[in-house]
């Protein structure tokens, strides 16, 4: 499928509330980049701590994110877990994941589950589109 805002558009349509978020930040960040492939591999490249996400800063807003998106971003884990066979959070995220907190209860652990959602959700969706085929 061609990268287009008709497609972006059409595929929001029956997309999961997390995936909409992602839609939206593709959508409003379109008119910013002549190479639209950009906005799928600036985020990943340079990861939503680097300010990338200009709604994923600050706690305030990444535990909020988390909270609201709970479920999915646990869907997302697992699916991770799955293929890769890395069954915790230590082995996944390494030293950035505080071991004190292994159920993610802070908001330590929250910022980053939020981060990993919201780039493995826009990592997803670039899988649509044949641009993407060779960055992702």
């Amino acid at each position: 499928m061609k990268l287009t805002v008709k497609n972006l558009k059409t595929l929001k349509k029956d997309a999961t509330l997390l995936q909409k978020v992602a839609y939206n930040y593709v959508l409003d960040e379109w008119s910013n980049y002549d190479n639209k492939v950009n906005i799928f591999t600036d985020v990943p490249y340079h990861g939503c701590q680097s300010g990338t996400v200009g709604f994923l800063i600050y706690y305030n807003q990444t535990t909020a994110f988390y909270v609201k998106h709970k479920e999915e971003i646990n869907t997302l884990l697992y699916e991770i877990m799955e293929s890769t066979g890395l069954y915790s959070p230590t082995e996944l995220f390494g030293d950035k994941w505080d071991k004190e907190d292994p159920l993610a209860i802070e908001d330590y652990n929250q910022n980053l589950l939020a981060w990993f959602g919201f780039e493995e959700t826009l990592r997803k969706i670039g899988q649509n589109f044949e641009q993407l085929e060779n960055y992702i």
